[in-house]
């Protein structure tokens, strides 16, 4: 068989997984905290029809390598971790992080991270992901606020420490909402709902107090948007019809070639 035609094959798988990246970022352009995913490329293994030659003194120069490729394959699928747009809400739980790092929450025994701040109170007085996981202040404790029924308001800081009135009684809550940080957040693996795993390339988790050391500061009544730009996301959507549709070009040319060889025999 012809080597084009593999390689047109390989283009088209890697053109179709470019594809259905776009197609998921583009169906998460109003996910609160969602980061877009981005698709590389890179060649594959060469064939090399001859090596390359040093020159021979001054009677003959030196050659370069003859090589055929044999198509591309997926380098990364990224996950491009820029700051989202910070929509207001009015809405006191609804928290967005301006800069650096991650809510930290729990599900059973497990620890996630979200970028989703859209939290809420439950009937014990937890506060809660949309999914019901708790959220964990820096000392990795659920934050709790017993008879939440009878506060009369309720605050957040910029530094994640919550405040509220009971029964006319200012209390401040000692230990803040964690933001946490990594050393690659890229590295981080998505599960769903909004919720990040860590993994052994993303770094330990460091929970830190908003706006120290690096962490991003905490914004009450606002939830950060998708990062996701609908511009650009068409104008890749189009690159990659374009790129899917030259590699069965490929394909064409190289079964057309194929049926004339075929026919020497008739």
């Amino acid at each position: 068989m012809l080597r084009s035609m593999y390689s047109g094959i390989s283009g088209m798988k890697n053109f179709q997984t470019k594809l259905d990246v776009i197609g998921n970022n583009i169906a998460n352009v109003n996910t609160y905290g969602y980061k877009k995913g981005r698709v590389t490329f890179k060649d594959m293994v060469s064939q090399t029809i001859s090596g390359a030659s040093a020159p021979n003194g001054t009677s003959m120069g030196g050659t370069n390598p003859k090589q055929v490729g044999l198509g591309s394959q997926l380098s990364t699928i990224d996950t491009i971790d820029t700051q989202g747009s910070l929509q207001p809400t009015g809405r006191v739980l609804d928290l967005g992080i301006q800069g650096d790092g991650y809510f930290q929450v729990k599900k059973g025994n497990t620890t996630y991270y979200t970028r989703a701040g859209n939290f809420y109170f439950d009937n014990a007085g937890n506060l809660v992901t949309g999914s019901g996981e708790f959220v964990l202040d820096v000392q990795g404790n659920p934050i709790t606020i017993s008879n939440i029924d009878q506060v009369e308001s309720l605050s957040i800081g910029q530094d994640g420490k919550i405040s509220y009135v009971m029964n006319g009684n200012l209390t401040t809550k000692t230990d803040p909402i964690a933001v946490v940080r990594f050393m690659n957040n890229g590295g981080l693996e998505k599960v769903g709902d909004n919720l990040y795993k860590s993994t052994t390339n993303s770094g330990t988790p460091t929970p830190l107090s908003p706006g120290s050391k690096g962490a991003g500061t905490i914004v009450s009544g606002a939830l950060e948007m998708s990062n996701v730009d609908l511009s650009e996301e068409f104008t890749e959507m189009i690159t990659a019809q374009r790129g899917f549709q030259a590699n069965t070009r490929i394909i064409t040319t190289s079964d057309e070639i194929l049926q004339e060889l075929v026919n020497l025999k008739r």
